[in-house]
């Protein structure tokens, strides 16, 4: 985290610039610009590494600042990796997208966190929805549209034979939705999309309630969240069509429903692109 100071420190504003002395971000969540004030300044003001308000406004470089202008103030959070948990899972958790935790930790998010690891994680403005396409970052292998660009032939199936109740909204949207709902009844099965190693089976309190996450190679991992029982234990080789859950009601939602995400080095895809067309 020094680094993050000498950061605010050195995009401080300048000697004679002018600020508002009626706000102070230091107090606020989201603070409006003044005349004068430089991004470095208000995230010095505010106590809170300049990159970290770029990553919750969706702020592209130079960065700079317009009179008016809402800005975003994140308050720190902060979660220690425990042992065995993935990138994914801790994503899930707070509903921030794994590659903005990363970033803001100046850490690869293609790599395995590593235990007892202390990460920042940044609070996401809404920000105008990325280009339709295939999900990609800088350097990194890009999310597949279709299956015929998995690198691993990977093919996978429904995990749940219900209708589409809600469907997938990208990260900065007004109302994002980085995955698909699916209806069905009560205890009914919940089956593995495709084969490949369960990393995460338990409970997560915050949101998704009950939830299996598998990992399935080649930065593909797929999530089955709001179950009423898990059937599988971390760890286990779960086949495609394997049942690892049941479907059911726990976490935030007021209907019987299955929360199903798909994610390529921790970046949600639409599963629908993915998923064979139902008859």
């Amino acid at each position: 985290m020094k680094r993050f100071a000498v950061l605010a420190l050195m995009f401080a504003v300048p000697c004679g610039t002018a600020l508002a002395q009626d706000s102070d971000p230091a107090n606020e969540t989201v603070h409006v610009v003044k005349p004068g004030e430089t991004l470095g300044g208000v995230a010095q003001r505010a106590v809170v590494p300049r990159v970290l308000i770029i990553e919750a406004n969706g702020l592209k470089a130079p960065y700079a600042l317009k009179a008016g202008q809402k800005l975003v103030i994140p308050r720190r959070r902060s979660h220690t990796v425990k042992a065995g948990e993935t990138g994914f899972a801790i994503a899930l958790q707070y509903g921030v997208p794994w590659d903005a935790i990363a970033t803001a930790n100046a850490i690869d998010p293609r790599k395995r966190v590593t235990a007892g690891t202390k990460l920042a994680i940044p609070t996401i403005a809404n920000v105008p929805p990325p280009p339709p396409g295939p999900v990609a970052r800088p350097g990194s292998v890009p999310a597949a549209p279709s299956l015929a660009t998995a690198p691993n032939g990977l093919k996978f199936s429904w995990p749940a034979p219900g209708a589409v109740i809600r469907g997938f909204t990208p990260s900065g949207s007004r109302n994002p939705h980085t995955g698909i709902d699916l209806a069905g009844d009560m205890g009914s099965a919940v089956r593995a999309v495709a084969a490949g190693r369960v990393v995460y089976a338990g409970y997560e309190p915050k949101k998704f309630g009950n939830l299996v996450v598998i990992d399935h190679g080649n930065g593909w991992h797929t999530a089955y969240a709001k179950l009423q029982k898990v059937t599988v234990t971390k760890g286990d080789r779960a086949k495609a069509g394997e049942r690892v859950g049941l479907l059911g009601d726990t976490g935030e939602t007021k209907r019987i429903e299955l929360h199903f995400e798909v994610r390529r080095y921790n970046l949600p895809v639409d599963p629908e692109l993915l998923l064979p067309e139902r008859d």
